[in-house]
């Protein structure tokens, strides 16, 4: 038996990220991209006096996400990053930032939207003699809302 055509399950590794539509190069990797909604629970009595609670969903939360890229001369993401870690500028650094899914034809098939975005921790590369790996860094991103479209 084959699969329906167009049911192909996407491959993790195409995907690409824009901040403030500006496409960031070298990503490696995104890691802790998770959606949170608070749960409400609403205590009652039943007719009988029967206590009961009742689940709801509340607020959708914001989180972090963190992104490992190589380390390179770049200039658009270095320097938002730069702009919140060196200045304390958080107001003018949230930015939304939207990472794409895509086929294996290159075309978007979701894009998950982290709105009110900035840098919150920056980790430079390992250093290590004689090591011949690329120097990559890793930047946590916090963000206040999350949307999946």
């Amino acid at each position: 038996m084959t699969a329906p055509a167009g049911n192909d399950a996407l491959i993790t590794h195409r995907f690409g990220v824009q901040l403030g539509g500006i496409t960031v190069e070298s990503i490696q990797e995104i890691s802790g991209l998770t959606v949170d909604q608070a749960v409400v629970e609403v205590p009652g009595v039943t007719s009988t006096g029967r206590p009961f609670i009742k689940k709801q969903p509340g607020a959708t939360k914001g989180g972090e996400v963190t992104i490992t890229r190589n380390l390179d001369p770049s200039s658009a993401f270095s320097d938002w990053i730069k702009q919140t870690l060196n200045e304390g500028a958080i107001k003018a650094a949230r930015q939304n930032l939207t990472i794409e899914f895509m086929d294996n034809q290159g075309n978007t098939v979701r894009r998950i939207q982290l709105m009110n975005a900035w840098a919150s921790k920056w980790e430079g590369p390992g250093l290590k003699a004689g090591d011949s790996t690329g120097a990559t860094e890793k930047v946590t991103i916090t963000f206040e809302e999350i949307q999946v479209q």
